[in-house]
């Protein structure tokens, strides 16, 4: 099961290699874009403490800005009607609750993507936790806004359970080649998708030969992506492929192309094996870094019957740093993933 986890900001950029900047930039615009480093004070409300089984469980989340000076932060760490990061900390009679929500892969931020905030100034806005954390059972919620250093005071709700509702991908014409399906995605989309799939599966197929046909220690491809060696690490990379694989070759997989944000992919990871793809998608190259067939291979690796992975770090500057300093979380994480099956360039 994934847990609800306290994103980590700074690594929340993604590198686009082809057209985006540097990642040592990426990284630097992050860290100044953190919320904990925006001097922001976080408030959450709630209309009602009581929810049932036909209500959606809404909150409104206020940033205010404190200081003295504009602050600036990632909207996607902002009050936004639509979550897509797990932007809080959900808890059922003190037992973690999962995040069902999306996750996507992003290119590096532009000022598009930046929410401003006047000193004295707030944003706001209700957001919808119904269909991104699990309500299914009937309880004593405690929800807090949590994101980094930056914590909300905690709310307590009661809410009655009901059925996990994922939201719809809007409905189109459903076409398949073998195990193969596409939704929204006119001729030429389907022909770059069959290609995609096509060098997902051969990037999951070299990285699982890689593992099972090298002797397990710390090679160079291993402890760049994945950090220090253990026997363990090996084996869980290892059954990490074998089950992305699997899925590429005898799993019906569904891809989506009614997205029009500018990331590259999306997926909710109880929802195999449905993948949205979106705009960068289709400006990536093929193959190489952060291409259409490693988009894919990062994607797949979300469900949680593959690997389950999470998204600790972005771009390979991100992931290298991460697989230094945390190696369990670079076994975790979907860039790194996608880094280790793309191998470019190239290791040993």
């Amino acid at each position: 099961m994934r847990i609800a986890r306290v994103l980590v900001p700074v690594l929340a950029a993604v590198a686009l290699a082809c057209n985006g900047p540097a990642d040592d930039d990426v990284a630097q615009t992050s860290a100044a874009l953190r919320p904990e480093n925006a001097g922001l004070v976080a408030t959450i409300s709630a209309a009602k403490s009581t929810f049932g089984a036909g209500d959606p469980v809404t909150v409104t989340l206020t940033l205010r800005n404190a200081g003295n000076s504009e602050r600036q932060l990632l909207r996607w760490f902002g009050p936004s009607a639509e979550l897509e990061e797990p932007l809080f900390a959900v808890a059922r009679d003190g037992a973690a609750v999962e995040y069902i929500g999306p996750h996507y892969k992003r290119p590096a931020p532009d000022s598009s993507d930046v929410l401003s905030i006047a000193p004295g100034q707030s944003a706001s806005a209700e957001v919808s936790l119904s269909g991104f954390y699990d309500f299914s059972t009937t309880g004593s919620y405690s929800v807090r806004y949590s994101v980094g250093s930056l914590k909300s005071n905690p709310l307590t709700l009661w809410v009655e359970g009901r059925q996990t509702v994922l939201p719809a991908a809007k409905p189109g014409p459903i076409t398949s080649t073998g195990s193969l399906s596409f939704n929204r995605c006119d001729a030429t989309q389907q022909s770059l998708v069959t290609q995609a799939v096509a060098q997902a599966t051969t990037y999951s197929s070299g990285a699982l030969s890689y593992l099972q046909t090298t002797n397990p220690s710390g090679t160079p491809r291993y402890t760049t992506w994945f950090g220090g060696f253990t026997s363990s690490g090996w084996s869980k990379a290892t059954n990490d492929y074998t089950a992305i694989l699997d899925a590429f070759q005898n799993k019906p997989v569904t891809v989506d192309c009614g997205c029009r944000k500018k990331y590259y992919a999306y997926v909710y990871p109880t929802q195999p094996y449905v993948i949205y793809v979106c705009n960068v998608f289709w400006t990536a190259p093929m193959s190489g870094t952060d291409s259409k067939g490693g988009t894919l291979v990062h994607e797949m690796s979300h469900f949680n019957v593959t690997a389950s992975t999470d998204d600790w770090a972005y771009g390979q500057t991100n992931c290298k740093s991460l697989a230094i300093s945390d190696p369990t979380k670079a076994l975790d994480n979907a860039d790194s993933h996608e880094y280790f099956g793309e191998n470019t360039p190239a290791q040993n």
